[in-house]
């Protein structure tokens, strides 16, 4: 199934949901089958080190320093991967509120990271899509 490519399709149709638990973003040394027990939701290698996004549990538990925590808004519509503009409308959206968006698309879906303690106030911003 192909996802939509059309901007305002796509923001117009999402609907944005708060994640359960908190995660965080934390930068280690080594390979992804070093942290595999660790169950991230997601890493990227950079040249700096290698990044997870774990549940704010596990990287306490493995004792892995970070800086803040993130709740994960899902926007929950197919967007394409060919689709242009969406981040820049989220993040700009986002920043109208002075609320920060890491942003990671995924094959389905792309996923907003806030700051745990602004993320209703994100919701309520990405709410106003639907509303036009």
């Amino acid at each position: 199934m192909a996802g939509i490519v059309e901007l305002q399709e796509l923001l117009q149709s999402m609907t944005p949901e708060i994640q359960r638990g908190e995660y965080v973003f934390c930068t280690v040394e080594g390979n992804y089958t070093d942290y595999v027990h660790l169950n991230p939701l997601g890493c990227f290698v950079e040249s700096e080190g290698l990044t997870l996004i774990l549940p704010v549990e596990a990287a306490e538990k493995a004792q892995l320093p970070y800086e803040s925590t993130f709740k994960q808004i899902t926007l929950t519509v197919h967007s394409s991967l060919d689709a242009v503009g969406l981040t820049a409308a989220v993040a700009a959206k986002l920043a109208s509120y002075d609320i920060s968006a890491n942003v990671v698309a995924a094959y389905y879906h792309d996923h907003v990271f806030v700051h745990s303690e602004r993320a209703n106030e994100a919701l309520l911003a990405l709410q106003e899509f639907g509303a036009v």
